[in-house]
């Protein structure tokens, strides 16, 4: 087990975002939490990246507690957040915006972090072209990619994606899951936020179902995906018919 959140609450002022909630990450994993607006996804993770204090309960990383550690303490323990809407600079360049994510790395030089950018337009070749460009200028879809490049530079045991497919077109969210699936492949962990469940239970080991602020449901794709009442209620779909 790399991450588990026990009985974990946390609100805004009087506002409990949180109520409990209980779930585990396994190395390896991709594990994906879904659930309607406001039923808790990015309170999650800005739980487990430091950016809001648990009320109660524990946020453990390989065993050890860091609830309510701050978010610089965090991301040195190999866990980096994309944040939802992508989060530009948008006065920095696309390369001066992905090298930002390998800010915090302790003995790495500079050339080795340039080795990584290279990396990183590798894993997203339509980005390479806008390098020098400002990050204003470029579209949705090519932002997306450079806020993932730029949590990647920080060369993550666990990768926290809010969101990556909103407000991106059908062919570009295609491209965005199928490097999410690849970064699986190299070694990262990932947990994604995402209100796209089809698209999210496609790459997915598992999940997990929120409403305002409590698990509701969980298991493999295939048993979310199959299952009327959260089919209909949570994920889109319309229960099958008798």
């Amino acid at each position: 087990m790399l991450l588990e959140l026990d009985s974990v609450t946390a609100a805004y002022g009087r506002v409990l975002a949180l109520k409990g909630l209980s779930l585990t990450v396994n190395d390896g994993e991709i594990v994906t939490l879904l659930g309607a607006n406001g039923a808790g996804k990015s309170t999650v993770l800005r739980t487990i990246s430091g950016l809001m204090t648990p009320q109660s309960g524990q946020v453990r990383w390989a065993g050890a507690s860091i609830g309510g550690m701050k978010p610089g303490v965090i991301a040195g323990l190999s866990i980096a957040h994309v944040p939802e809407r992508r989060r530009i600079f948008p006065g920095l360049t696309v390369r001066e915006n992905i090298l930002l994510g390998g800010s915090n790395l302790k003995g790495v030089s500079r050339a080795e972090l340039e080795a990584d950018v290279e990396k990183n337009f590798a894993i997203f070749p339509e980005i390479k072209p806008f390098e020098n460009a400002l990050g204003w200028t470029l579209s949705g879809g090519q932002q997306q990619m450079v806020a993932v490049a730029r949590g990647l530079m920080a060369r993550p045991k666990l990768l926290l994606l809010d969101e990556p497919s909103l407000g991106l077109a059908p062919l570009i969210v295609q491209q965005v899951y199928r490097v999410i699936s690849g970064i699986r492949e190299q070694g990262t962990t990932v947990l994604l936020v995402e209100q796209n469940a089809q698209m999210a239970l496609s790459v997915a080991d598992r999940g997990y179902v929120l409403e305002t602020g409590t698990i509701v449901a969980e298991g493999l794709p295939s048993q979310l995906l199959d299952t009327d009442e959260i089919r209909a209620a949570y994920l889109g779909g319309r229960a099958k018919p008798n």
